[in-house]
């Protein structure tokens, strides 16, 4: 048969061609006809005569249709560089939540959908699933409150609260700080990053500019020497989107009033129903209960690391006053590995570029789960693109676009298409993330529509002397979002709202949260790694006048760095279990307050700042007389405006399911292909499309347990 490289896929890419005004018209268009489809089912058939297939399945026909061009028309604002069609972006998913909120409040599709509920068919198990989903959501949406002024008001705060969503998340992507810098200030920051940096003229003459995005923030707060330094970049990061903070309260405050309207005694409890825990109590039994279990080894974390900045400041003739400050954690942390453990995360670092070891992910991946990624680049773009300029298929030109298929074993047929977004430019959402744009699905003709993913990072650009390298931490991360794209891609489900990550939030982050541990295996690490200065001749010369005339590096990481880094992958562990715990018990504070007028008094900064300090022991700015209001780091909490309100707890619950699935069926051999299929066809093609706690039973064989995940977390 011919290679991958010469099929032609079966559906093509999506064009980006999108203009503010085509964007909002476009979302007009999709929403005209589904409104048009849900009126026709209204007018046409009567609840005697409602059945599964003349009602639900033309729901979700429609509903399925308009995901296909729905969450791209929101996507631009996240991504483009133009701030009109961020805008534009912005004002379709407005009009899109509000016809979803209109939908969802339809009187008449409620009872047609109830009176299918009543008549018990025998449906499929994702069928099933749909139905009970749909009704309970018509409910949940008000649809039981009498029709006046308790119905109004809950329609009121569903439609406030999209607005404020979408302004939260437009804030943070547009949030930047500047700041200037003497070079000696910027001592101990790498010199690829200070090579990269603006440099100031008239008043700012013998300056450098840097920002609170990623790309500066971290390696700032990480290596900067100055205790002063990394205090600024600290305190402009965590009030970089103070402008989000009245917003946060005022959509905390709706949440709340609506779930009492719905006559539950807070969020949490609403949210919590749909969910693997079901309810409050569950979620804070099992915080409390890591908490107690981690709390004793955080302390000792927290002693050994200020006897380190004790005996760094005094061999520098400083005088240590008792405090270990937030800004100073990931710079100690640095220093113990380097100093006790032999890591040295920048040598490290040398050894995973950018390029290479995506290459290296997506091999991993082709061998485990019977995939073949083939980039679409330079003349195949044109070919594919409906208007033949290939600039079309892709919303930026540092977008590499991905087709995807089976390989011959697996049938050689079509997947999907993934889209890599990885360096930082402004105005673009920069925190390590997956984005469904289109999902997979059974379209009405019994064709399947296939998804799209995009993988959106925040990383430097290379630079014509060295590639962007990642630290590990970063390969760790980008094997995780990695993990989410490839759940999007062989997702095979009937309706578009159970595709891929389309599971309960409890549960999502647990395929990517197992594939973690493949960063932590030797073999895998030896894999991934390439040291740059063998990538080209340039960047050898490059290596060479860096390091002065020293022996050429091994192409690959040597052996007894890969012990190094994996003896100290628990090192101040407890302490950062604690700093994971503190956005999930804030959130949880938040969202089960003991009444309406308790949430009114809380202040949320503060008790983020209060929190973080009981919890982990790290001192701010409070220790030094300037209250608690010192920062607002909540403003930057964009999981919270999302669909992990009451639910951040789900990264440390979906680890359970994780850590399990790994020490049971992986841990022996990672790159079993044949577990990996199984794997495959078990777990990420079901999506949401069946009980989650199914799911993991049926792969595991037996109910899941959380012995691995304490036993990882080293503590009984």
């Amino acid at each position: 048969m011919a290679s991958h490289q010469h099929l032609t896929p079966p559906q093509g890419p999506f064009q980006f061609a999108g203009t503010p005004t085509s964007i909002i018209g476009d979302m007009r268009c999709l929403i005209g006809n589904c409104r048009k489809a849900q009126d026709e089912l209204a007018k046409s058939v009567r609840p005697e005569e409602a059945t599964f297939a003349n009602v639900l399945l033309p729901l979700v026909h429609s509903e399925n249709a308009l995901k296909v061009e729905s969450h791209i028309l929101q996507f631009y604002q996240h991504v483009s560089p133009d701030k009109e069609i961020r805008d534009a972006s912005g004002e379709a998913e407005k009009l899109l939540k509000d016809f979803e909120i209109e939908t969802a409040m339809r009187e008449d599709l409620y009872h047609l959908v109830d009176a299918v509920a009543k008549k018990n068919e025998q449906l499929d198990t994702e069928s099933t699933l749909l139905l009970g989903k749909q009704h309970r959501e018509y409910i949940r949406n008000g649809l039981k409150l009498p029709i006046g002024p308790k119905r109004d008001r809950f329609k009121e705060i569903q439609q406030r609260l999209s607005q404020l969503s979408i302004q939260f998340r437009k804030n943070l992507n547009e949030a930047k700080l500047e700041m200037w810098f003497l070079p000696q200030e910027l001592d101990g920051v790498p010199l690829d990053v200070i090579s990269g940096l603006e440099k100031g003229t008239g008043d700012k003459e013998g300056k450098l500019l840097m920002t609170s995005d990623f790309p500066h923030y971290i390696p700032t707060i990480k290596y900067a020497k100055s205790a002063a330094t990394r205090k600024r970049f600290q305190l402009a990061y965590e009030n970089k989107s103070v402008d989000n903070i009245p917003i946060l309260k005022e959509i905390v405050m709706l949440r709340d009033e609506g779930a009492r309207l719905l006559g539950y005694p807070n969020h949490a409890t609403f949210r919590l129903e749909e969910k693997m825990a079901k309810k409050p109590e569950t979620v804070n039994v099992f915080l409390s209960d890591l908490q107690s279990r981690i709390i004793a080894g955080g302390r000792r974390d927290l002693e050994v690391l200020k006897q380190l900045k004790k005996y760094d400041l005094e061999s520098r003739g400083e005088v240590f006053d008792g405090h270990y400050f937030i800004w100073d954690n990931q710079f100690y942390g640095h220093l113990m590995l380097e100093k006790d453990y032999s890591v040295d995360q920048q040598k490290i670092a040398e050894y995973f570029p950018l390029d290479s070891t995506i290459k290296a992910m997506l091999e991993m991946f082709e061998h485990l789960f019977g995939l073949v990624f083939v980039e679409i680049a330079g003349d195949e773009r044109s070919k594919l693109a409906q208007s033949g300029d290939g600039n079309d298929l892709v919303w930026h030109e540092d977008v590499q676009l991905f087709c995807v298929w089976d390989n011959e074993n697996e049938g050689s047929g079509f997947v999907g298409y993934i889209y890599l977004d990885l360096y930082s430019r402004d105005n673009k959402y920069s925190n390590p993330s997956n984005w469904n744009l289109q999902p997979g699905f059974v379209r009405e003709d019994g064709y399947r529509h296939y998804p799209s993913t995009a993988l959106l990072c925040g990383f430097s650009k290379p630079t014509p002397k060295k590639p962007t390298l990642l630290q590990h931490g970063e390969v760790v991360t980008l094997f995780h979002e990695l993990g989410h794209g490839i759940h999007d891609l062989v997702s095979k489900t009937m309706y578009a709202r159970f595709h891929g990550t389309m599971t309960v939030i409890d549960f999502g982050e647990a395929p990517s949260q197992m594939l973690e541990n493949w960063c932590w295996t030797p073999a895998t690490l030896k894999s991934l790694s390439c040291h740059y200065s063998a990538l080209s001749s340039e960047y050898l010369k490059a290596w060479e006048e860096e390091s002065q005339g020293t022996s050429p590096p091994p192409a690959s990481i040597p052996d007894e760095v890969i012990e190094s880094l994996i003896r100290a992958k628990n090192v101040n562990g407890a302490l950062f279990q604690l700093r994971v715990l503190h956005p999930s018990i804030l959130d949880m504070m938040i969202h089960q307050p003991e009444s309406h007028e308790a949430l009114e008094k809380i202040n949320i900064s503060e008790q983020f700042n209060k929190i973080r300090k009981d919890l982990t022991g790290l001192d701010g700015p409070e220790v030094l007389g300037e209250g608690w209001g010192w920062g607002h780091g909540d403003g930057n909490m964009g999981h919270l405006v999302g669909d992990y309100d009451a639910g951040l707890y789900g990264y440390l619950y979906s680890k359970v399911f994780a850590d399990d699935m790994f020490q049971s069926v992986f841990a022996k051999d990672p790159m079993d292909g044949k577990e990996g299929r199984r794997y495959r066809y078990a777990v990420l093609e079901k999506g949401g499309a069946q009980d989650e706690m199914k799911t993991v039973a049926d792969f595991l064989g037996r109910e899941p347990k959380p012995d691995a995940f304490y036993k990882d977390l080293g503590v009984s």
